[in-house]
């Protein structure tokens, strides 16, 4: 399992990890297995991991009083997710995680000092900046293109950025991601089809 994350960090960093770097991060990363639709986090607990995805697909989303789901986050092999605020804050969190295949993660837990150690690693601090400049570049395209542009627009930079996504998850998952109903999604869908 550490082989796809000591990879990711050859690929991600300029600063390599040396062997104590090593050692720190198989001792601090806890390997998980889930099970489709199985939990990493549910509403109302506190967010206690940030988990690196090995293989599989995991969603982020809450559930409104309707029953509706509202998906927040996608992601898939070499992916994170997380609540960060839960996880930083230790508060109760207002987010769902599951599995949508059978997924592995390397799950950096905050208990005992473990985010920080790691942190402490240069590597993995160069790592976390660019995530974090990353994270907040898409979280700004997003809303500026949920803003400004219409439902097919949409979809199709989703299409773009992102085709595992409309290869992996369902026309459910992928309309709500987007903001949008299944319906016109479908009808988008067949639209690019015939046209």
């Amino acid at each position: 399992m550490f082989t796809s994350l000591f990879d990711y960090f050859a690929r991600q960093t300029t600063v390599p990890l040396s062997e104590q770097d090593v050692q720190l991060i198989q001792k601090a990363f806890v390997p998980k297995k889930f099970k489709k639709r199985q939990f990493l986090l549910q509403e109302g607990e506190v967010c206690k991991f940030i988990s690196f995805i090995v293989r599989g697909a995991v969603r982020q989303y809450t559930v409104d009083d309707k029953g509706n789901e509202h998906v927040l986050n996608l992601a898939i092999e070499n992916w994170w997710t997380s609540d960060r605020e839960s996880y930083h804050k230790e508060t109760p969190s207002i987010y769902n995680i599951d599995a949508w295949e059978e997924t592995e993660v390397l799950m950096l837990p905050k208990a005992d000092g473990w985010y920080d150690k790691v942190n402490a690693i240069p590597a993995f601090c160069e790592l976390r900046k660019k995530l974090d400049d990353a994270h907040h570049m898409a979280m700004q395209s997003r809303l500026h293109i949920s803003i400004n542009h219409t439902a097919e627009y949409r979809y199709k930079e989703l299409t773009r950025k992102y085709p595992e996504f409309v290869q992996r998850f369902p026309q459910h998952i992928i309309a709500s991601y987007l903001g949008i109903t299944k319906e016109t999604l479908s009808r988008i869908r067949n639209k690019s089809v015939r046209g």
